[in-house]
């Protein structure tokens, strides 16, 4: 095989790839991206955090929250929300991350049990993507694109 047909080998797994990860955020299955995603990393190991169990939930009017939807986090460490409704401007919403379960399922000890990231929904129409770096001692997110 010369180094053409190699290059376009690649070029087809790299598409096939790329179209497998858009596939993999949805939850409830299709080629639909759904309003709400996120990606784990494990900055610690430089990889994905794959496995992780994920909890979506909506403050109510009394300022609880209440569960919406779960779901569990692809081999990629993505995972989505909410395709077959939609979200709610100014609701607040709180995604909730069992990072004890993946700290344990991996050998390791961490720090943080879980992981809780509220934020604010202000324009429905868009996509938000609220991704978690992760280590055993540390996490960080953001507002993704």
């Amino acid at each position: 095989m010369n180094a053409t047909d190699r290059l376009s080998v690649l070029s087809g797994h790299l598409q096939n790839s790329a179209q497998l990860r858009e596939i993999d955020i949805t939850m409830s299955g299709g080629n639909v991206v759904p309003p709400l995603t996120t990606h784990v990393l494990d900055t610690a190991r430089g990889i994905p955090g794959g496995g992780i169990n994920m909890v979506l939930l909506i403050q109510t009017g009394n300022g609880e929250f209440r569960e919406i939807e779960r779901g569990t986090t692809t081999n990629d460490g993505r995972g989505g929300f909410l395709s077959s409704s939609s979200l709610q401007a100014g609701a607040v919403y709180k995604l909730f991350f069992d990072t004890d379960c993946y700290f344990k399922s991996i050998g390791v000890k961490g720090f943080y049990p879980y992981v809780e990231v509220v934020f604010r929904i202000e324009d429905p129409s868009q996509h938000y993507h609220v991704p978690l770096l992760l280590s055993p001692y540390g996490y960080s997110t953001y507002r993704g694109s």
